[in-house]
């Protein structure tokens, strides 16, 4: 089954299987489910066609996919254009929202470069 051109495993439950959409989450996948009146327990390969295409039209209703993603860059770059503290720190590649650099913060500024302490040369 396919949503928003992501093809969806058939094998999980239709609640875990929607997540795989970007732009839906577990509360929106709960909501989907619930909207489109399925068991959250279902399998997608127990799915009716009829139940594929509510899925598919409830779903329709969010943003997702590149357009979402599109969304969210284009969001950045007004926030660099504009010179925002927020733009600042996104151009940098550092955490925007607070959290501490001086340790951690390893997954945004990416690994630690820079020569280990050179070891005494062995002269004979």
């Amino acid at each position: 089954m396919r949503i928003a051109n992501v093809t969806i495993p058939t094998e999980k439950r239709v609640i875990i299987s929607l997540q795989y959409v970007y732009g839906i989450g577990p509360t929106r996948s709960a909501l989907v489910c619930q909207k489109a009146k399925i068991k959250e327990s279902l399998r997608v390969k127990d799915l009716t066609p009829e139940q594929e295409d509510k899925i598919r039209e409830i779903a329709g209703e969010f943003l997702l996919e590149s357009d979402l993603r599109r969304e969210v860059g284009q969001s950045i770059k007004r926030l660099q254009d504009i010179g925002s503290y927020r733009g600042f720190r996104h151009r940098r590649r550092l955490p925007v929202r607070g959290q501490r650099t001086k340790t951690n913060a390893r997954t945004r500024k990416g690994k630690k470069t820079g020569p280990i302490a050179n070891k005494k040369k062995v002269t004979k």
